[in-house]
């Protein structure tokens, strides 16, 4: 007989586990299951290069064992969650998602091939489902962003947007001058002043514009 293990994770370390770890709890104990053990991880769901989930993934899941998640987006974000339940799929181990009711059937109680394979079917339509929610919540987040950047160019609050500037134009301006004077490479000044090269190139840009029309 297999183990029965938990995942739970939040985006932020900001952010509590509590509802997602203690909704585990109570399904094991409603349906008298022994929980192993919870792993946890406060980190984003935009990689799953994350310290507990990858010993829990790696060296801890065995065939036959069942992972429990509170709920489907909790596992990671839409695009790459589909290869994990995949992952876990060839290797045996049973996924539950508390949110998605049919994944708690347990098949290796059913005699009949017919109803698996239909259970199986349905689980997997339903994973498609929020799979397909979680990309067009993540495509309309993308569209109202770009409305928005849109809508401040409009009202002349670009430069209000985005990540705060390293150093102001005017300092990088004082210190640009050199590089027009001939006394210090672009390259040089890059590195006295810990920019990138984008950054390096986007203020010199910026200085062009301002000072040179």
């Amino acid at each position: 007989m297999g183990r029965y293990y938990g995942y739970n994770r939040v985006s932020t370390k900001d952010q509590h586990l509590d509802r997602g770890t203690e909704a585990i709890k109570k399904f094991c104990q409603e349906n008298s299951l022994p929980l192993t053990k919870i792993f946890e991880d406060k980190q984003t769901g935009r990689t799953f290069d994350r310290p507990r989930y990858i010993v829990m993934k790696e060296d801890v899941l065995q065939p036959g064992d069942t992972l429990i998640i509170p709920e489907y987006d909790r596992l990671g974000r839409a695009d790459e969650t589909r290869n994990e339940l995949e992952y876990f799929k060839v290797n045996n181990v049973r996924v539950i998602f508390l949110d998605i009711p049919t994944t708690q059937t347990d098949f290796s109680c059913m005699s009949d091939e017919m109803s698996k394979a239909i259970l199986f079917y349905i689980n997997d339509i339903l994973i498609s489902f929020f799979d397909l929610m979680a990309r067009t919540e993540l495509q309309r987040k993308k569209k109202r962003q770009r409305e928005g950047i849109e809508a401040k160019k409009q009202r002349g609050e670009w430069k209000d947007y985005g990540r705060p500037r390293i150093m102001s134009a005017d300092e990088f301006s004082k210190r640009y001058i050199r590089v027009l004077r001939g006394e210090i490479g672009s390259l040089a000044l890059m590195r006295e002043l810990s920019l990138n090269r984008d950054t390096y190139f986007r203020y010199v840009r910026e200085y062009k514009r301002t000072h040179c029309n």
